[in-house]
């Protein structure tokens, strides 16, 4: 029998500094180039071939001794426009710049996964491919990767990937079935009006008052047309109009995030939204522009897929540290775009140590002990050995 967990412990130190490296010298979605040529020089000394994917993405391939299906471990490598303050010896290099949600975590663990896998690919009935994903954080690396043919040559079967997770207990695993994290989605608003001056309201229109009202009537949406049973939420973050105390300006523009856990709320919301801002302009004479961006749909997790998962982590936690996620989570992660085509499962991995602070992610001081990704690195390899050698 091949112990992952002595395996994990083997390579520790190896993949443990490969965080601190990745930490120190963070770069932003769509940006990630001298991340993505360390992955592969990582890759390279691993005898572990691999090629770009989406400009800054890489994909590795292990493939095993025996024919079989083949199997995605995804970690993304993105990081966030942050001004590092958390009091760490690799503290990031990179002023304005840090790993503030994971990433160089998750890069790490999919990087031990690929140490153990490599070292027992003989015994592996199938493929791994190492899914280096670019641009979660911004507009997608994920889909860019499958649009590219990651999930082709050769054809994968199903994909595993995990979150570290301040909100979870250290060394705890959570799994969901179907939905567990949401769509997430952006829109921009123009409302435009007609400038005047301050005390002569009634010569134009005035887009704030219209802006405003917009901000409170469009929140009717999820709470008198989405089905209350659906969880939604909308929240408009930004808005921004005029330059004087004494001028009306001609526009003010909104900016704000939709999530939804249903692929049909998804579709419905962007329409009732256009509806109101028509109607808006029809009763007050003003006029408006609008553009609506979708980003990742909600994370599905497939009931199949996750049977697997949990049992694989069940054999590096115990069982007892496997548990359900009591409800989806709002959030967003383009991870969902893979469990739209094939199965897929999505988990967190708890970094949240008792009588500590929880971590708090995209937060200047976010951080978390390297030692968890010996848990996340077993995990991964386990899920991906069990998921090839199913019945042997």
């Amino acid at each position: 029998m091949v112990d992952i967990k002595q395996l994990a412990n083997k390579y520790y130190e190896q993949y443990a500094s490969i965080r601190e490296y990745l930490h120190q010298y963070p770069e932003e979605s769509n940006e990630e180039y001298e991340t993505c040529k360390y992955i592969q020089e990582q890759l390279d000394k691993m005898g572990i071939e691999n090629h770009v994917l989406a400009k800054t993405g890489v994909v590795g391939l292990i493939r095993g001794g025996k024919p079989g299906k083949t199997v995605i471990l995804r970690g993304d490598i993105d990081a966030l426009l942050v001004e590092e303050e958390a009091d760490v010896a690799y503290k990031s290099k990179k002023p304005g710049l840090m790993h503030a949600c994971g990433h160089d975590g998750h890069t790490a663990g999919l990087f031990g996964a690929a140490m153990i896998l490599n070292e027992i690919k003989d015994q592996l009935h199938g493929n791994v491919k190492l899914m280096f994903q670019p641009a979660e954080e911004s507009l997608g690396g994920a889909q860019r990767m499958i649009d590219e043919g990651i999930l082709e040559n050769p054809k994968v079967d199903a994909a595993f990937g995990l979150h570290l997770w301040g909100p979870t207990p250290y060394g705890q695993v959570q799994y969901r079935d179907g939905a567990m994290m949401a769509a997430s989605d952006r829109f921009t608003a123009k409302i435009i009006g007609k400038g005047c001056h301050a005390a002569m309201p009634h010569l134009g229109i005035d887009p704030i008052v219209l802006a405003s009202n917009a901000v409170s009537d469009l929140q009717n949406i999820v709470s008198r047309r989405v089905n209350p049973l659906e969880p939604a939420v909308m929240s408009i973050c930004s808005f921004h109009g005029g330059t004087s105390y004494n001028v009306i300006p001609q526009e003010v523009e909104l900016k704000g995030t939709i999530r939804s856990l249903s692929n049909e709320v998804r579709a419905d919301i962007p329409k009732w939204i256009e509806e109101y801002l028509k109607g808006q302009a029809i009763q007050y004479g003003n006029t408006y522009e609008w553009d609506y961006i979708y980003r990742y749909p909600p994370v599905i997790n497939h009931k199949e897929t996750n049977l697997v998962a949990r049992k694989a982590f069940a054999k590096i936690v115990g069982e007892e540290n496997v548990t359900e996620l009591a409800e989806p989570n709002m959030g967003g992660e383009d991870f969902a775009c893979l469990g739209q085509v094939i199965p897929a499962s999505y988990l967190f991995v708890g970094i949240h140590k008792e009588g500590e602070p929880a971590p708090v992610h995209h937060h200047p001081e976010f951080g978390f002990d390297t030692k968890i990704l010996e848990i996340s690195s077993a995990g991964l390899a386990q899920i991906a050995y069990d998921f090839l050698n199913e019945g042997e």
